[in-house]
């Protein structure tokens, strides 16, 4: 709330200073009286009537709002195919009516909490189609853990090492990437040759590639329907977007 107060207070000192100074180094420049005068009475307005600056930036910060939703929606529906319907995911329930993509990272804190949301979904929701889009982004680690984890996936083994690279409460290691895959029952033998593959580095170029479309930058991001989520939302905030998407969705 403090953040919100002092980002709104920044943006309204931006904005008045967007109407005066240049007014102000009009008329300095200028030495033109009218000009000058002109400029006096907006100072004068404003200082006497500063609750016009906090109504004309709510005004502002809703139709950046409105603005910034509906890029999203446009950049979903652009995109529609590789988010939700792509045949380099794992996807859990492909015949499920509402999409729900989930770009992470093996190492990201935020991705592991989120963890929990997701198995409890799947357990309870067979209408969702859950989509894991790799997104390493936090360092070599996590690119070894998603080539990994997409070579795990030609042995039909994806969501359990899924699960137990995300269920790790410890740092990431190359190491420990091969022993957990070793540890669930996959041939690490063919897994280590599979990873290397042109096709694994292709899925996720064309995953940062997506993810750089829409503007995602962090791990995670939930897509739900015609809604993007940052950060690991609540069970309750993720069941309200899906139930959202059920209603309104024209991409589903």
């Amino acid at each position: 709330m403090a953040f919100a107060l002092l980002r709104r207070f920044v943006l309204v000192l931006s904005f008045a200073a967007a109407i005066i100074l240049p007014a102000m180094a009009q008329a300095q420049q200028s030495k033109d009286p009218e000009t000058t005068r002109i400029e006096q009475i907006i100072r004068n307005y404003l200082l006497e009537n500063p609750e016009l600056l906090v109504e004309v930036m709510q005004k502002l910060e809703r139709r950046q709002k409105a603005k910034e939703q509906e890029d999203r929606i446009s950049a979903i529906k652009k995109n529609r195919k590789a988010l939700f319907a792509s045949t380099n995911d794992h996807i859990v329930n492909p015949m499920g009516r509402i999409p729900v993509v989930e770009f992470f990272d093996y190492q990201c804190g935020y991705c592991k909490k989120f963890l929990p949301n997701v198995v409890r979904l799947l357990k309870s929701d067979k209408s969702v189609r859950f989509i894991f889009k790799e997104f390493p982004i936090l360092g070599e680690a996590s690119v070894v853990a998603s080539r990994a984890a997409l070579a795990a996936k030609m042995q039909g083994k994806y969501l359990a090492y899924h699960n137990a690279l995300m269920g790790l409460r410890r740092g990431l290691t190359e190491t420990l990437v091969f022993q957990i895959a070793e540890d669930i029952g996959l041939d690490v033998a063919r897994l280590k040759t599979d990873m290397e593959s042109p096709e694994i580095s292709r899925i996720i170029d064309e995953n940062r590639k997506l993810a750089r479309s829409m503007g995602i930058r962090g791990t995670p991001t939930i897509v739900v329907g015609e809604q993007m989520a940052p950060g690991a939302v609540s069970y309750s905030r993720l069941t309200a977007l899906i139930e959202d998407a059920r209603k309104n969705c024209s991409v589903c």
